[in-house]
């Protein structure tokens, strides 16, 4: 009995180094090479993921035992993303985007022309480079990433943020709604679809419906943020009825005389009503500006901050949109002396 005790802690003490040993060059991220990265992409759209790292870099490594070792982490990059390692000294030659990527030079320790291309001459290692399905857009971030300054980045690039908003602001809002909660907030009043008919009739005003999901963290750090703002509060409050509304929602929803209910659109369950309300311009999260009859006027796709949503709310609440073209307008709104007002 004590023999066979020895050979299972033995073959246990073998089993975790094993794993160690994996975790430290791989993590658990299903890593793929660069070629079969565009290749899949091609066939379905995703955003990549290259981490590219060092024989050398001790910091590399420690980023695949903690980071790239965390389960939640590691499942949304292999869900949403194709993710590559890259040696950026190594001495394969590539083809990026159309274009073929050598060595510099057969000497160890020379960077990879492809790294030089991503970096530039600033290279600095673990550098983590997060592209856009089409190629139109790269956020580099360089250095270690531990599991709370990468979880805002890979939320930044799969749902789309990056289309509207800078990741610094975007980074700030989403620390704000998931870890630094404590900043001051100024409450909004909300309203069902239900309550609508009797505000219009009671008071019309303009209605906000602020489409958003429980997978949705963008959604999230809309609804805890930018609805929030005080500015954007007082806008709200003072012009609009605002009404969040899940699209995931199983209830059956009566709007405009007409009866709405969840069905699959496009092989995803989502409610019909979410299309209704958008125009067919539907997005996660979208902002959709109804008119006094309920009448949709225009959509804001994707995460907007509070700075950017500003104007237009302002834009449609005042009424600007019936004189003036969007252009002129945010011309005079950028003005410092309409700014500070």
């Amino acid at each position: 009995m004590l023999r066979l005790f020895i050979f299972i802690g033995a073959f246990l003490t073998m089993f975790q180094q094993s794993f160690s040993q994996a975790t430290e060059t791989n993590g658990l991220v299903k890593w793929i090479s660069i070629k079969e990265a565009q290749e899949k992409n091609k066939q379905f759209q995703r955003p990549i993921l290259i981490d590219f790292y060092t024989d050398w870099c001790g910091w590399c490594k420690h980023m695949m035992r903690t980071t790239y070792s965390n389960p939640g982490i590691a499942e949304y990059i292999n869900t949403n993303f194709y993710p590559v390692k890259f040696n950026a000294e190594g001495k394969d030659t590539i083809e990026y985007n159309g274009k073929v990527y050598k060595p510099t030079s057969k000497e160890p320790k020379t960077p990879h022309e492809f790294a030089l291309k991503l970096m530039g001459q600033q290279l600095s290692y673990p550098t983590t480079a997060f592209i856009t399905n089409n190629y139109e857009f790269t956020l580099l971030s360089q250095g270690y990433l531990e599991e709370k300054k990468i979880e805002p980045i890979l939320v930044f690039m799969v749902e789309n943020v990056w289309r509207t908003t800078n990741y610094e602001v975007f980074g700030a809002n989403f620390a704000k709604t998931f870890y630094d909660t404590n900043f001051r907030k100024k409450p909004v009043k909300m309203y069902t679809f239900k309550e609508l008919d009797k505000l219009q009739k009671k008071k019309p005003k303009k209605v906000l419906v602020n489409i958003t999901s429980g997978f949705c963290n963008s959604c999230k750090v809309m609804s805890k943020t930018t609805f929030m703002d005080s500015a954007i509060a007082k806008i709200i409050n003072e012009k609009y009825y605002l009404v969040e509304f899940n699209a995931e929602t199983n209830d059956t929803i009566e709007f405009k005389g007409e009866k709405f209910i969840k069905s699959v659109i496009n092989n995803f369950p989502l409610h019909s009503l979410s299309l209704k309300i958008c125009d067919n311009r539907f997005s996660l999260p979208a902002t959709c500006v109804l008119d006094e009859k309920l009448n949709t006027i225009d959509v804001f796709n994707f995460y907007f901050s509070s700075e950017l949503l500003k104007p237009g709310l302002i834009f449609y609440g005042e009424d600007h949109f019936k004189t003036k073209k969007w252009p002129e307008f945010i011309a005079e709104y950028n003005k410092p002396s309409t700014k500070k007002k």
